[in-house]
């Protein structure tokens, strides 16, 4: 469990990360990098979004009676 939750913070701050460079991408009027930081940040949705989903199922399997 702390492997997923060290790779939870690290999807976060990349994340935020990527919004920032995005930010900074286009007030600078550099456009392509900031689409490449789009994509990452999309990517890195996905993953967190699959490690919740598996969180939560591993949640799900421990029913405690």
């Amino acid at each position: 469990m702390g492997k997923k939750f060290a790779l939870n913070i690290f999807y976060n701050l990349a994340i935020i990360l990527s919004v920032l460079g995005v930010v900074w991408c286009y007030n600078n009027a550099k456009y392509l990098p900031g689409g490449f930081l789009i994509g990452v940040a999309c990517c890195l949705f996905y993953f967190k979004y699959q490690l919740t989903k598996d969180i939560r199922k591993s949640f799900k399997g421990k029913d405690p009676k």
